[in-house]
């Protein structure tokens, strides 16, 4: 594309979600060039999230129809609108749902003790560009939805410049892509929120890629024993890969709750206890499994509309705390390049995770029956060649 067009509408794929629980239509959209503090991205690479497809399900409150899903992708800049500073055509980014501005004076951005930067959170909510309007648009004119402040069920899109992340032009984006949501999120979960210290134990519910990244994670910093819980038993070969010391599968044990087991197995708990399954009656035997006196549970997975977390009020003055993470406390252009250079120097692997790849917009729907199906952690769909 030349100098002259960058400032131009593009025409390019999209696969749009025009209502809940459809399957989406791949179309050809309009996508508006960046306005000011905007970036328009070439999408290379997207990896289907359980939240694209809670979205479509129609569950989520906050979902908006029509509009182009996806949040965990690895992209090219197209160009720039007025203002931005911070990347230029031809970096390769990672557009991330958790932004960071930076600014001085967010307290937010300022603090150690959290990511989540409020900057453009209202209009990224309403399914709209910080300027409450959106850059997507059939051929006949008809707005789309944003959604997560990503969109990349898309060959192209426009995002926020305090969304995007920099990372190296040498990483392969249909795999570090996998950094913008579930695998960060639960990598994180331990190395960040939690802060597991080796020796610890610790016990995480749902096999998925975020609950296994939560196994690898805690195997890293060296914990000496990890319970790995999940109903699907086909998923206890890779958490034993990647460090899982004990596989429970409840239904296994029907005359205990799977809480009871743990503390039995531990004799008091384990000392960190994560979620990773969105269920509220798991939330609460991850708590429940916690040790006496300091155990802390995680919560990581998104509970449906509505649902509430219980348990007796004994569980926390008895000393365990409760507590939840979001893109597993990392700032976002700050430390997702350094996942992703982990990762270059061979340090933080993470390609078991893609057990199912495709080509083309128009495979996004077969991808996500893949999700739908027992033996997939993360599928990948390609746009174009890096």
């Amino acid at each position: 594309m030349s100098d002259s067009d960058k400032g131009k509408v593009i025409e390019c794929k999209a696969a749009v979600a025009w209502e809940a629980n459809k399957p989406l239509v791949t179309e050809t959209i309009r996508v508006d060039p960046p306005k000011e503090g905007e970036v328009r991205l070439k999408v290379v690479a997207n990896a289907l999230c359980h939240t694209d497809v809670y979205t479509l399900s129609g569950q989520d409150p906050e979902g908006l129809f029509p509009c182009i899903l996806g949040h965990e992708a690895g992209a090219m800049v197209e160009s720039v609108g007025p203002g931005v500073t911070s990347v230029q055509p031809g970096m390769y980014v990672i557009p991330c749902y958790t932004p960071q501005c930076k600014d001085a004076a967010c307290i937010f951005c300022q603090s150690p003790k959290t990511n989540l930067c409020p900057k453009i959170r209202a209009t990224q909510g309403r399914g709209v560009m910080p300027d409450g309007t959106s850059r997507f648009s059939t051929l006949d004119g008809k707005p789309i939805y944003h959604f997560m402040g990503c969109s990349t069920f898309a060959e192209y899109t426009v995002v926020a410049e305090i969304s995007c992340a920099v990372v190296s032009e040498k990483a392969p984006l249909d795999k570090v892509c996998l950094f913008g949501c579930g695998v960060s999120t639960g990598l994180g979960a331990v190395l960040k929120t939690c802060a597991v210290e080796e020796g610890a134990s610790v016990a995480v519910f749902g096999l998925g890629a975020v609950g296994l990244a939560v196994v690898q994670a805690a195997k890293i910093r060296k914990a000496r024993r990890i319970f790995a819980v999940d109903t699907n038993p086909k998923k206890f070969e890779m958490a034993v890969q990647l460090g899982a010391t004990d596989c429970l599968n409840p239904n296994d044990i029907p005359d205990k709750p799977i809480q009871q087991v743990i503390v039995e197995a531990t004799t008091w708990g384990v000392d960190y206890s994560f979620d990773a399954t969105g269920n509220v009656e798991v939330m609460r035997a991850a708590l429940e499994c916690a040790h006496r006196g300091w155990g802390v549970s995680c919560v990581i997975g998104v509970a449906a509309s509505g649902k509430l977390i219980q348990t007796r009020p004994f569980q926390l003055i008895t000393g365990r705390s409760w507590k939840g993470t979001a893109f597993g406390g990392w700032k976002s252009r700050t430390d997702v390049p350094d996942l992703v250079d982990q990762y270059m120097d061979g340090k933080l692997p993470i390609d078991h995770y893609v057990t199912h790849s495709f080509e083309g917009v128009s495979a996004i729907n077969d991808a996500i029956h893949a999700l739908h199906e027992g033996d997939c952690l993360r599928a990948v769909v390609s746009y174009f060649k890096q």
